[in-house]
């Protein structure tokens, strides 16, 4: 099934064709205009922002929480329920080393707030509180694909696998533009498009 979009496009593989066009655009502009770096790190706040940065031509629910319960494979993200307190939750969480930023990242990903585009969202919030704290990011091209997908649908249970693959490939190249749209391609060309279930309520 499409996701309803301001496109008017029904056929699924045309809006994935499109959705990429248009919000690599739009995370590249975000980066040459210094919008990311105005941004405050860490935050919900600034995490939807970056999602309608990004979003806000192709879905109306660009920046919004989600309004469904979604899930992929027999993983569940966090219930809808639940899902604001788990977000405050997650503001006051720590980003003061390498350790805590890690945890606050699989934190955001269990909590899954948008209804479509999480992983690109995550993966530049991510590298912005990387970059404020500590001065580095990650070059997501260093990084297996498989490695990672594993890694990160354990991470709930044990960390220490993603905090290990993304250590690796961390880099001072904060201000690269090439650093930064592997990261942007990482989201297309190794990730993919995820098939959410989803619950309508």
């Amino acid at each position: 099934m499409t996701l309803k979009n301001k496109l008017n496009i029904i056929d699924s593989s045309e809006l994935a064709r499109q959705e990429e066009k248009i919000s690599k655009k739009k995370a590249l502009e975000m980066f040459e205009t210094g919008y990311l770096d105005s941004l405050e790190a860490g935050t919900f706040e600034s995490l939807a922002k970056i999602h309608k940065y990004l979003f806000e031509d192709i879905y109306e629910f660009a920046g919004k929480i989600r309004d469904i319960n979604i899930a992929k494979g027999n993983f569940r993200f966090a219930p809808l329920m639940y899902l604001e307190a788990a977000l405050i939750n997650i503001d006051k969480m720590k980003q003061s080393d390498f350790d805590r930023i890690i945890e606050k990242y699989v934190e955001m990903n269990i909590a899954h707030p948008f209804r479509e585009g999480n992983g690109r969202s995550m993966r530049i919030w991510l590298d912005l509180i990387l970059k404020k704290e500590m001065g580095v990011v990650v070059d997501w091209s260093l990084i297996d694909k498989e490695d990672y997908l594993l890694a990160m649908e354990r991470s709930p249970i044990r960390d220490i696998e993603i905090k290990h693959i993304l250590k690796k490939a961390l880099t001072d190249k904060v201000n690269d533009r090439m650093v930064y749209m592997k990261g942007i391609d990482y989201s297309y060309y190794y990730e993919g498009y995820v098939t959410y279930k989803t619950e309508e309520l």
